[in-house]
């Protein structure tokens, strides 16, 4: 495979994988109307007083495993809290997933009956973050 076919199915492939990024949402509550999420605050321990609007799931692209990842997939439990209305992330968990698609990449010459054939294997994982989207009332 020619270094330009090369580079341009690793561009595609990772067009494709930066697509896989989702958020999926349970309503538990009548939504508000939506805010900044600059007003969305992350809680790793309940406030004293809040309502619970909806469960939230979030996860990042495709990568490989770093804190970038996890920053990105809480931010997506925040934006979808703000457009619910809720000032709160209640953040119940975070860890890794094995995505659905993986990266590799190959090339190969063939002569005269004779092959020469490589590979590589490119491991991934995206981050998910699991939260309720809260109302605070009382911290």
């Amino acid at each position: 495979m020619s270094p330009r076919r090369l580079i341009t199915a690793f561009a595609l492939s990772a067009l494709l994988l930066a697509g896989c990024a989702n958020t999926h949402r349970v309503i538990l509550a009548p939504p508000r109307p939506a805010i900044a999420v600059e007003q969305v605050k992350v809680y790793h321990v309940a406030p004293k007083r809040f309502e619970e609007i909806a469960r939230l799931e979030s996860s990042s692209a495709i990568g490989f495993g770093t804190a970038g990842q996890t920053d990105a997939a809480i931010e997506r439990l925040r934006r979808e809290a703000a457009k619910l209305g809720a000032n709160g992330v209640l953040l119940l968990g975070v860890g890794s997933v094995a995505p659905p698609v993986s990266v590799g990449v190959g090339t190969g010459v063939h002569r005269s009956h004779v092959g020469i054939y490589g590979g590589l294997g490119i491991p991934t994982t995206q981050r998910q973050a699991v939260g309720v989207a809260i109302h605070v009332i009382e911290e």
